[in-house]
């Protein structure tokens, strides 16, 4: 970047930086709510997520809360690649606030598009620009000032913006695609609770209401209770041991500089790790964490490779539905179920010793069948995701660059979407 090209950021400030609020986790819990380095190093661009909330007088609230646009950085960082990291604020249905490991940087928007700078400070260009000024001493991290003289590049207003809105349609999709999964699988799970845990069509049966259910299905359910070990559940209906419904099967070791580039999820104890070209298990599966985060359980929609620090989940006989023993693991504290060890681990006998009521075969299958649609909508749009994700990291550093243009970029994305 010669030096004609280039300005020292303060220069588009509307106001000077800020760092954050210090609130202790003491006082935290009720109030407004506050952007903490989780939210920012989980969210690259923020807009109605769960955080904390902490108390905020009228004073601070003038000074310190956030609007839509607000650039925030994080100041320090265990490594390297998280300092200075950038997320962009975009609003909220109630005020934010934001804590003191955050520096704030709100842009003049006559000069300057805060979309436009999100997406260069995660380019290889504006990460290189960050990195020359992190401090490394027991944590990386940058200082405001530091921050404010950092050179960033001319590129006039009109091509931010459409830079901008090319880069943020795409984002846009893909959390749109996130929001439906989610609905998706939280219509999954509120199906399994009312059938498998509130029993609700039986309930309906036996005090003469309708169940809400076409009649074939709602024949499948009994009309009235019988007692058991876990107290009253449908006649029919069993208590059965998790043993007698699956196997908690290892993974295999596959350490990271064996895995080679492919489309093949690997898993371990907290969800995927990574990608490579050989599967262990076909798809789908449940893969359930066994050493370091024991009890996690996770859906994988097609074949996977579980590595030794995660269980895989086998059917038996008794039970051959993927999709209530999903939501039937998850309903189990497994986490509790800890192996007497120094590394937190989940002991598969203890699993195995707990109780899990079972729907007759026939009802099993009606629920497979209906949640299997809901499970294959929601890879649809996780799929859809990920390939918007790779072109717009394909197109980030190209057009931040100038080696693609604007309009090319804008023709590309509409056959894209």
């Amino acid at each position: 970047m010669a030096e004609a090209d280039a300005f020292p950021f303060e220069r588009i400030f509307a106001i000077p930086l800020r760092n954050g609020l210090t609130r202790p986790r003491a006082v935290r819990g009720s109030g407004t709510k506050m952007v903490n380095m989780g939210e920012l190093f989980a969210h690259g661009r923020i807009r109605n997520v769960e955080m904390d909330r902490v108390p905020l007088g009228e004073r601070e609230a003038a000074a310190f809360l956030l609007e839509a646009g607000d650039l925030l950085f994080a100041r320090q960082s265990l490594v390297l690649a998280g300092a200075g990291k950038c997320a962009l604020f975009l609003g909220d249905d109630e005020p934010v606030t934001f804590e003191s490991h955050i520096i704030r940087a709100r842009l003049d928007e006559a000069k300057a598009d805060s979309g436009f700078f999100y997406y260069f400070f995660k380019s290889p260009m504006g990460r290189s620009a960050i990195e020359s000024i992190v401090e490394q001493v027991a944590a990386a991290g940058i200082r405001g000032g530091d921050l404010a003289k950092l050179d960033i590049p001319r590129v006039p207003l009109s091509k931010q913006r459409a830079i901008a809105h090319i880069l943020g349609t795409l984002d846009d999709k893909i959390d749109l695609n996130r929001r439906m999964s989610e609905t998706l699988e939280a219509m999954a799970r509120a199906l399994f609770k009312s059938w498998f845990v509130d029993f609700d069509p039986v309930h309906a049966k036996a005090e003469g209401r309708d169940p809400c259910l076409p009649n074939a299905l709602a024949d499948l359910f009994p009309d009235r209770f019988e007692g058991s070990e876990l107290g009253e559940i449908p006649v029919g209906w069993e208590v059965r041991r998790l043993g007698d419904l699956l196997e908690l099967a290892y993974g295999k070791a596959l350490k990271a500089e064996d895995r080679r580039d492919g489309n093949v999820p690997v898993y371990g104890s907290n969800g995927q790790v990574g990608w490579h070209d050989e599967r262990l298990v076909a798809g789908p599966g449940i893969v359930v964490g066994r050493k370091g985060n024991p009890g996690i359980v996770t859906w994988t929609p097609g074949d996977f490779f579980p590595i030794d620090t995660a269980f895989y989940v086998v059917p038996t006989a008794n039970c051959g539905s993927l999709h209530f023993l999903l939501h039937a693991l998850q309903g189990h504290d497994l986490a509790s179920l800890g192996a007497d060890s120094a590394v937190p681990g989940l002991n598969r006998n203890l699993a195995y010793m707990s109780d899990q009521i079972l729907p007759p075969a026939s009802l099993l299958e009606e629920f497979d069948r209906f949640v299997s649609g809901l499970s294959q909508r929601a890879d649809q749009r996780n799929k859809e995701s990920r390939t918007l994700a790779a072109l717009r990291d394909t197109l980030l550093p190209k057009l931040i660059s100038g080696e693609l243009s604007v309009r090319d970029a804008d023709r590309f994305l509409g056959r894209a979407i």
